[in-house]
């Protein structure tokens, strides 16, 4: 058994089109009526396309007593070739086997997520101790090492600093765009990477539990548990061979003619009940295509037109997840606001800082104006820059440079960049001659359709969610502009795959709409993953069922009732089909159709499956 099922396997894609290419030719001599050797060349189609049907059939029965629709194909393709009907025989297989490509073409899908996830994984630690300096494969690492760890390098394990200043890119956890300012006592996760000065660390969860290690194993688990839909056509097998066989023997008993009873076979061999769900979902996702969506999973559409919540992931989602200065402000009258960042530009513009590049790129995009000359630079990790600019000693940084400096902040300044905190900005102090002069405020740039998209997704009745890393005022500030009512703020990646897997087990399917690697457990676990293609990380894309490879958010509402309208037309195709089905067997019962008209007319259901299918092509909802 186990041999027939490795043949079935064998050679996958390629070989279905090869079989089918030289059927068609095959069933076209036939209709012709050319024969090789004396034999109807039919036989080729059957033998191509109908033996991996029957044995198909023969395994799912004997192995799970599993009654899907290849065995009333089966039967029907035997009963025809008992009575001599070669043509139609041939062309029941090539139909069902065209049925099945389809289908194998939608499903096709790219497993090097957790692959590309699992070689993020730090390799090795540079371990101290009283011998010096040593490096060693990371899984070496026992909790209480103490580990140093140099810039541009990804830290092995989780731990807690205890000597030195860095910045740290935690993107691979939380999402977040702008490196986070690590002194000692903070915490440091596995798989982040060191962005500015080397620092020392006290390893706590090394191996199997940390960080990194963690986020592959929930990348793996959301993925075993994520159900499969099963094929309508395959849901109904059961009882559309249960009526096919009582018909064709009732006809049997009470005529005495095999040949009515074999073309009832024919007439209900489910063609188009098997064409109506994969054409629907390949022209859907022709017109998915066209509108920047590559959809990975060939019941992803399916699913979707299912979900009654959309969650979003906010930076590089809602956001552009690129860091700009919202505002520039001056505390003194010294100095105008637009002076400020000008200073501020000029101290930051040799800073290999993401946040001092963002200030330096806002200046000259938003002021139109080259950034002034600076000497004398030097950077201070985890803290911020010093240059001279103008004569004058210009210090930019965060709060903790200007305490080391010995700059005090007043009450009033404190309350005015705790108003732009709150919003999630990252705030860069600008002192002047040893006096603070001002401040910048930093944050991600909410995009523009991403209000409407919002809007646009209420409308076909499903409820937004935002997800994020960011804390709960920045999240409820955020969510107020979208117009978001559920907040979920302080997400780690296994926070949003328990919320969803929780919202799930509550009767409700969750479609999750992320970019970073930190939501590859959320995108595996929800009923319909989407990743934007265009900025997110390829574990993300890889992790989705769904990549929108043009970051344009605008169009997921179009998807969303694009997946609704496939649905429609797929339960059109399915009443159509079983309409047409039960039609034809009382004409068979009649002796009105033969075995080979038979055939036809449900080809011709076929075809007109097909042209249904063929207009979501095109389809848009009109506004």
């Amino acid at each position: 058994m186990e041999r027939l099922e490795s043949l079935l396997e064998w050679g996958g894609i390629k070989k279905d089109v090869f079989c089918l290419a030289v059927s068609a030719t095959a069933l076209i001599f036939s209709l012709a009526g050319v024969s090789i050797g004396g034999v109807d060349s039919a036989w080729i189609a059957i033998i191509m396309c109908g033996i991996p049907i029957l044995l198909e059939a023969f395994i799912g029965l004997v192995t799970r007593f599993d009654i899907k629709a290849d065995v009333l194909v089966s039967m029907a393709l035997i009963a025809s070739v008992i009575i001599g009907e070669i043509f139609a025989a041939g062309e029941v297989a090539f139909i069902m086997q065209l049925g099945a490509l389809l289908e194998d073409l939608t499903v096709a899908r790219a497993r090097d997520g957790i692959e590309k996830l699992v070689r993020l994984t730090p390799r090795t630690a540079r371990i101290l101790s009283g011998e010096g300096e040593r490096t060693v494969p990371a899984e070496q690492v026992n909790a209480g090492d103490v580990i140093r760890v140099l810039p541009g390098e990804t830290v092995p394990v989780d731990g807690v600093i205890i000597s030195g200043n860095t910045s740290v890119n935690q993107s691979v956890m939380t999402g977040e765009p702008i490196p986070v300012d690590k002194k000692p006592g903070d915490s440091v996760m596995s798989g982040t990477v060191n962005q500015l000065g080397s620092f020392d660390m006290r390893a706590e969860k090394a191996g199997e539990d940390s960080s990194i290690q963690r986020m592959i194993r929930l990348v793996q688990s959301a993925d075993a548990d994520k159900a499969k839909i099963v094929g309508i056509a395959d849901r109904w097998a059961t009882w559309v061979v249960v009526v096919a066989l009582c018909a064709a023997g009732i006809t049997w008993a009470v005529t005495g003619e095999i040949i009515r009873a074999v073309t009832i076979l024919v007439v209900f061999c489910p063609c188009a009940l098997v064409l109506a769900t994969p054409t629907a979902i390949m022209a859907a996702i022709g017109n998915a295509t066209k509108h920047g969506f590559l959809v990975k999973e060939g019941d992803a559409l399916e699913r979707l037109a299912a979900v009654s919540a959309v969650v979003f992931d906010k930076t590089g989602t809602l956001t552009y997840g690129k860091p700009e200065v919202a505002a520039a402000e001056s505390v003194t009258s010294e100095y105008t606001d637009d002076e400020i960042y000008a200073f501020a530009a000029a101290a930051e513009i040799r800073s290999e800082h993401p946040l001092g590049k963002a200030v330096c790129e806002s200046y000259r995009s938003t002021k139109n104006a080259s950034v002034m000359k600076s000497e004398g630079f030097r950077m201070i990790p985890g803290q911020g820059v010093v240059a001279v600019v103008d004569n004058k000693e210009v210090l930019a940084g965060n709060l903790e440079m200007m305490k080391e400096s010995g700059i005090d902040i007043p009450g009033a300044m404190s309350a005015r960049t705790r108003k732009f905190s709150d919003r999630g900005c990252t705030i860069i102090y600008v002192g002047i001659s040893g006096r603070v002069a001002g401040f910048l405020a930093l944050s991600d740039t909410l995009r523009t359709d991403a209000k409407d998209t919002v809007s646009e997704i209420k409308v076909t009745e499903t409820i937004p969610v935002l997800m994020t890393g960011d804390s709960e005022k920045a999240a409820e500030y955020m969510a107020e502009r979208l117009g978001i009512e559920r907040v979920y703020a302080r997400c780690l990646p296994e926070d949003k795959l328990n919320r969803i897997d929780e919202y799930q087990n509550g009767g409700g399917q969750v479609c999750m709409v992320g970019d970073g690697i930190n939501d590859a457990p959320a995108l595996k676990k929800a009923f319909v993953g989407i990743a934007m293609g265009g900025i997110g990380s390829d574990i993300a894309v890889e992790a989705a069922d769904i990549a929108l490879i043009n970051d344009r958010i605008s169009e997921l509402p179009h998807l969303i009732r694009l997946a609704k309208r496939m649905m429609i037309t797929i339960k059109c195709n399915l009443t159509f089909s079983m309409t047409l089905n039960f039609v034809a067997i009382i004409l068979a019962m009649t002796g009105v159709l033969n075995p080979v008209i038979g055939a036809l007319v449900h080809n011709a259901g076929s075809v007109l499956v097909i042209i249904n299918s063929a207009l979501l092509l095109r389809w848009r909802k009109r506004k």
